[in-house]
C-alpha cells in the first residue's frame, strides 16, 4: 500500500513538473501490475486498504475497550459523517462516470474509461473518475465497518 502511494505521488509530481498540471490518480489507473492486462495499481490500492483496515481492527481491538461513552459517541458521530460523505462521493463519481460513458457511446465512439476525468472540486486539478470511485468506495467500506464495530457491544479483555 505504501509503495503504491509513493509511486502515485512521484508520478503526480513528475507530471506536475513537466506539464504544470496533473490528473489525480491517473498514473495508478494507467499502470498495470505485475504484467500487462492484469490488475491496475488503483485496484491493488483498493484491496490493500480494505485488507489493511481489517488487519488493524483485528490487531487493535483491545485499545478500544476502555473508551468512555462520550468519547465513543464522538467517534461514532465522526465515522458516521465520514461514511455519509464517502457514500455521496461514490454515488456522485459513479453517476458522472456512467454519464460520460453514455455520452461517448451516444456519439458512436466508446470512450477510454481509464481516461475519463472530472474537474471537481478544482478545475486545475481534475480527478480520474475510476480512481476516485475506487478510493471513495474503499473509504466508505472502511468507515461503515468502523461505525458497525463502534456500535457492537464491547468484548471483555478477559475473554
Amino acid at each position: 500500500m505504501a509503495s503504491i502511494t509513493v509511486y502515485g505521488i512521484y508520478a503526480m509530481l513528475t507530471e506536475w513538473d513537466k506539464t504544470g498540471t496533473y490528473v489525480m490518480g491517473e498514473a495508478l489507473v494507467k499502470t498495470e501490475f505485475p504484467y500487462k492486462h492484469f490488475a491496475k495499481l488503483s485496484t491493488w490500492l483498493f484491496f490493500s486498504t480494505i485488507i489493511g483496515w481489517y488487519c488493524v481492527t483485528r490487531i487493535g481491538w483491545k485499545k478500544t475497550t476502555n473508551l468512555r461513552s462520550w468519547k465513543m459517541a464522538l467517534v461514532q458521530l465522526m465515522v458516521l459523517g465520514f461514511a455519509i460523505i464517502c457514500l455521496y462521493e461514490v454515488l456522485y463519481n459513479f453517476t458522472v462516470l456512467n454519464a460520460q460513458i453514455a455520452a461517448g457511446i451516444a456519439d458512436s465512439k466508446v470512450p477510454d474509461i481509464d481516461s475519463l476525468t472530472i474537474a471537481y472540486p478544482d478545475s486545475s486539478r481534475p480527478w480520474n473518475l475510476s480512481f476516485a470511485t475506487k478510493i471513495f468506495l474503499a473509504a466508505f467500506i472502511i468507515s461503515s465497518h468502523a461505525f458497525y464495530l463502534s456500535t457492537r457491544p464491547r468484548k471483555s479483555l478477559d475473554a
